[in-house]
């Protein structure tokens, strides 16, 4: 307590704040953001109301913030707030109203105790790996996984002397097996991109809390619509908001969701000094995504399910969780609402994926997923490009590989599409 003014000094770092200390007056609390009450609502009112607070004005829809500091009625206020011996705003790279708004809509939908939003979707990865890593510490990771993730894995912490080791996630016993005395993290996504491997996620992290390691999973394929990681024991789950949450394909975001303690301890630190922060625009962009993120990802399930049977006849290889086909489809059944907008198929090779691509008339080429438009990418050429040949084939990223995003169209009007492309394609 502030012997001065008997104020309570905040538990996390002063200068990064939660949303029920960080929001100054005039903003008017509303219980959106009182835990006691939206941790028992259930998540579609979540989604729409959590983290909610609203200016004097009484606006109903969150109020935009864009501004980049706060001014002060006297000396003393921005001396007390950076002392961490009063509430309020110091500046938006430390606290933003409408980025902790939706810093708190999304832990809530977790299931989390906090949550930092994120510049972009690599913003949060890069972000959860490196505030908890050092020189001399090791990692295992998922073979199958995003380009750029497997960028951080395979270039970027080997730089700053982390040692990495990826394997096949799909194998249980390869994680302990990947185990040293120095292995700090276990990283992974479920399903991952662009094959759709699908982990584990409860053997996982039980691996992982048995050796005191911390697990981060990437979740941006199913949101916590479809898919929440912590109730099968991952200790952090990191998001690229810029798909499934804004659904739209309209702005950059990311978040980083833990406990309390890791994320003011750990997290914070880095993100103050670092500054990979969620521009207050963006944020509220999410925002308004996130109230038809359930209703979006269950509709772009049932139509990715309605068009990858359609399509599976007619391929070489089918890569879609939601089919039987796929040799992990009851795991993914059991720990998945539903498998996803985004399944991946193989046509034998570039020039007849190319094809593929060329005759599309409805669905656009595009490297983009979660957006309500469907779109298609051959991940060889674009998302994996970086990886070289032998990293993608050790992936299972094929030259014939394409992966699509089913969106919100009428699934027959994507089924005539891909009947002409396939046909156009000669298969």
């Amino acid at each position: 307590m502030s012997a001065k003014r008997g104020l309570p000094r905040w538990k996390a770092d002063p200068l990064a704040a939660p949303l029920a200390y960080a929001i100054a007056r005039p903003m008017k609390k509303t219980t959106g953001t009182d835990r006691s009450i939206t941790s028992k609502w259930r998540p579609a009112t979540q989604a729409v109301r959590g983290g909610t607070w609203r200016s004097e004005h009484g606006e109903t829809s969150e109020a935009l913030f864009l501004t980049s500091g706060y001014t002060y009625d006297d000396a003393q206020t921005p001396a007390d707030r950076f002392a961490g011996e009063m509430q309020g705003m110091t500046y938006s790279r430390l606290q933003n109203p409408t980025v902790a708004m939706l810093e708190e809509r999304i832990a809530l939908m977790e299931g989390a105790e906090a949550c930092r939003a994120q510049a972009s979707g690599m913003a949060a990865m890069t972000t959860a790996l490196l505030c908890q890593l050092s020189a001399g510490d090791h990692v295992v990771g998922a073979r199958a996984a995003f380009g750029s993730c497997r960028w951080l894995l395979d270039h970027l912490l080997p730089r700053f002397g982390i040692e990495t080791s990826v394997i096949d996630s799909a194998d249980d016993d390869a994680w302990e097996a990947a185990i040293k005395p120095n292995t700090k993290a276990f990283f992974f996504e479920t399903p991952a991109n662009p094959t759709l491997d699908v982990v584990d996620v409860a053997h996982v992290c039980g691996v992982a809390k048995a050796h005191g390691i911390t697990t981060v999973v990437d979740n941006a394929f199913a949101t916590s619509a479809l898919q929440k990681p912590m109730e099968y024991g991952a200790d952090v789950v990191a998001y690229s908001a810029t798909k499934l949450m804004d659904g739209q394909g309209r702005v950059l975001a990311g978040a980083v969701c833990g406990s309390q303690e890791w994320i003011d301890e750990v997290l914070l630190p880095f993100q103050r000094n670092t500054g990979p922060n969620c521009a207050p625009f963006n944020a509220w962009v999410v925002l308004k995504g996130l109230e038809t993120l359930d209703l979006r990802a269950r509709r772009q399930s049932e139509n990715a399910v309605a068009l990858g049977a359609f399509i599976e006849p007619r391929v070489p290889r089918m890569l879609h969780p939601g089919l039987a086909s796929h040799p992990r489809h009851d795991l993914a059944m059991k720990q998945m609402v539903a498998t996803g907008p985004i399944f991946a198929f193989d046509v034998g090779d570039r020039a007849t994926a190319f094809a593929v691509l060329d005759a599309l008339d409805l669905v656009d080429i595009s490297n983009n997923i979660g957006d309500a438009r469907s779109l298609m990418c051959h991940p060889a050429s674009t998302t994996h490009a970086n990886m070289g040949e032998d990293g993608r084939a050790a992936m299972g990223v094929t030259e014939g590989l394409l992966r699509i995003n089913v969106g919100l169209e009428d699934v027959e009007d994507l089924k005539e599409d891909l009947d002409r492309a396939l046909s156009a394609a000669g298969l």
